[in-house]
């Protein structure tokens, strides 16, 4: 007895492109960074092979079954936030949330160093767009840290409206890495197993 024909339903494809990919597209398919990742890349490598031992392997998040760079995100970006919303945030008295803000956003920019660490080490090991994407991602929030370091440094010497100005850009520019961090993980499977090559021994 024969078996059941099997029916195959044709896959459906979009139309066009979703939005995030036609802005990431746009945003990262240019000779000049494929050339700029390529060379960063390299020195990425090379100074890999003065760590020791195991390093690497601890910041991939080898040690835990998948990459810890995801779970250290939350740490910024949690503390930026924070402390957007308390410096624009009423209060009674003047000034009222100031240290609160100042806090959060110390600690967001202290937990910023792990998540920097852990993301430039999964990066190198990237390909094609991804790696192009990444190199963005990566710069966005490397300069969203500095202007947050410059934030912490002018609230200390009193000039509080320079600090809200740049941790509020810095946010911005938090969100806008954010956005290509997704791309990431949901389009090129950053991390997944289809972009991300883990280091042997």
């Amino acid at each position: 007895m024969s078996s059941p024909a099997t029916l195959t339903l044709p896959q459906r494809r979009p139309p066009h492109d979703p939005p995030a990919h036609v802005v990431e597209d746009a945003l990262s398919n240019h000779d000049g960074l494929e050339t700029v990742a390529d060379t960063l890349q390299g020195l990425l490598r090379g100074a890999e092979a003065h760590l020791p031992a195991g390093v690497m392997n601890a910041l991939h998040g080898e040690w835990l079954g998948h990459p810890i760079h995801p779970i250290l995100v939350h740490l910024p970006l949690g503390g930026w936030m924070v402390a957007a919303a308390l410096d624009f945030l009423p209060t009674r008295q003047p000034g009222g949330n100031e240290a609160a803000a100042d806090l959060a956003l110390t600690l967001g920019t202290l937990g910023a160093v792990g998540t920097i660490a852990t993301g430039w080490a999964d990066w190198s090991t990237t390909r094609g767009e991804a790696r192009r994407t990444g190199l963005i991602h990566g710069a966005l929030n490397e300069t969203a840290f500095v202007l947050n370091v410059g934030s912490i440094l002018a609230r200390r010497r009193g000039r509080r409206g320079l600090g809200k100005a740049l941790s509020g850009a810095a946010l911005g520019l938090a969100v806008a890495g954010g956005f290509l961090g997704g791309e990431l993980v949901y389009r090129h499977g950053l991390g997944v197993g289809r972009t991300m090559a883990w280091p042997q021994g």
